[in-house]
């Protein structure tokens, strides 16, 4: 490279040369480039709301899954507790119904079957 060249590269090393390169022209040939930049801006924003959002929705479906979880512990103890012979007793007494004291006894069509 040449030394013209050279120096058009170095960094402006005063104040009054910076406003040299932040022109009028400047702004104009760069207006792709910060609407880019306003574009990624807007996702990145939309996307952090987007994650708390999300984070909420799992917060709350995280907290209504423990609670399906201890109602279907306790039904399934009821159901469990309920379905014993003694509590089955006590629930059919009101109406009537008693435990057999003795076996079964099978009934016979017309002939006993053949073994």
């Amino acid at each position: 490279m040449s030394e013209t060249q050279e120096k058009s590269f170095q960094f402006p090393s005063n104040k009054n040369e910076w406003k040299r390169y932040f022109n009028y022209r400047f702004i104009v040939r760069n207006i792709p480039f910060f609407l880019f930049l306003s574009v990624l801006a807007v996702i990145y924003i939309y996307n952090g709301h987007y994650a708390d959002k999300l984070i909420r929705r799992i917060g709350t479906s995280e907290k209504n899954i423990k609670e399906l979880e201890y109602e279907y512990k306790t039904i399934k103890s009821e159901v469990i507790f309920r379905s014993k012979a003694t509590e089955m007793v006590k629930a059919v007494a009101p109406m009537g119904l008693m435990e057999m004291k003795e076996s079964p006894v099978k009934l016979y069509d017309s002939m006993p079957p053949i073994k």
